[in-house]
């Protein structure tokens, strides 16, 4: 897994122009060309994925029937034009990963040193062996210091969907989470650039929430559906800890992804959220950062399923 927005390498192999998202309930394809200065979705397709194809986890088996969900990403290739295509970025679930923010008043001059600390730092919190894990880690925020947030995985689960994509002849060259690269979308659609905001992303297996100031990631919480907490509770307790402990008031902004994988208590949370923090919960739209030209009808539930596709291949492109 590799970090968001990270800085661009003269060195560094092109940025991916394909994505494609494996979710508890779809798969997605995306990609984007260039266009008059600008990017533009030339391609995409979403297949819906039977319940069961995908149960995310940080262990054990994610993929109980590898074939099912292989035969739908070549559906979608197939129908957005992109059966050719070798290589691809590949966003996973939320809930394959632990994402720890982790304080330090300074950190080691070598970049072995750092990833050598950081795994240190995870390695009680992770419950599998930390030599099975695959660690990634990108700086969160330089509020006090500085934050690092630290992606954990074991190596195997994401081999597992890994495995989907090469059975279609694809290369998954990156691999990152569904929830950081909508951030990403959001930041690229300059629809961060002031206040504090709320990223709340819903799949059928948990939800993630997580607090931004600006580009800066403060807060991030991950909560599986077996907890049974109410989502509205979830929200509230969020908000609490935005003013409680990060000295927030209001929310600038708050989005609301994935709604189009869960089938029940999506209008609810709507509403708690807009009664609870005044103000409306928006999906994440792509279009300011990337065109969606009439081929694509850019109806709630396609920008739902385009933003962690597009947050993830404007990613490098968006770094400074």
């Amino acid at each position: 897994m590799r970090p968001p927005l990270r800085s661009s390498s003269l060195f560094a192999p092109p940025a991916p122009t394909v994505a494609v998202e494996i979710a508890s309930r779809r798969v997605t394809v995306v990609e984007i060309g260039a266009s008059g200065g600008g990017a533009v979705v030339t391609g995409f397709a979403t297949e819906p994925l039977p319940e069961g194809a995908i149960l995310p986890a940080l262990t054990g088996v994610n993929v109980p029937n590898a074939d099912v969900v292989a035969d739908g990403l070549r559906r979608a290739l197939d129908r957005a034009g992109l059966r050719s295509a070798k290589k691809a970025a590949l966003i996973v679930p939320d809930g394959v990963a632990r994402v720890s923010l982790l304080p330090f008043e300074q950190l080691p001059g070598r970049a072995s040193d750092l990833d050598q600390l950081v795994r240190w730092q995870v390695r009680k919190a992770t419950p599998f062996p930390i030599e099975d894990a695959q660690v990634a880690h990108f700086v969160a925020n330089t509020e006090q210091g500085t934050t690092l947030a630290a992606v954990v995985a074991r190596r195997e689960v994401v081999a597992q969907y890994e495995r989907i994509t090469s059975a279609v002849g694809i290369h998954a060259g990156v691999v990152d989470l569904a929830s950081l690269n909508v951030m990403n979308a959001v930041m690229a659609a300059g629809a961060a650039a002031t206040g504090d905001w709320l990223l709340v992303c819903l799949a059928a297996e948990g939800t993630t929430l997580a607090i931004l100031r600006g580009h800066q990631l403060l807060f991030y919480r991950h909560r599986a559906s077996v907890d049974e907490e109410p989502l509205a509770a979830l929200v509230h307790q969020t908000a609490m800890y935005h003013e409680d402990r990060l000295g927030g008031s209001k929310f600038a902004r708050v989005w609301l992804s994935g709604a189009g994988l869960v089938t029940a208590g999506v209008e609810e949370l709507r509403r708690d959220i807009s009664q609870r923090l005044g103000l409306a919960a928006d999906t994440v739209d792509v279009r300011p950062a990337a065109d969606v030209r009439d081929r694509v009808s850019a109806t709630a539930d396609v920008l739902d399923a385009l933003a962690a596709p597009v947050g993830i291949l404007l990613r490098d492109r968006k770094a400074a």
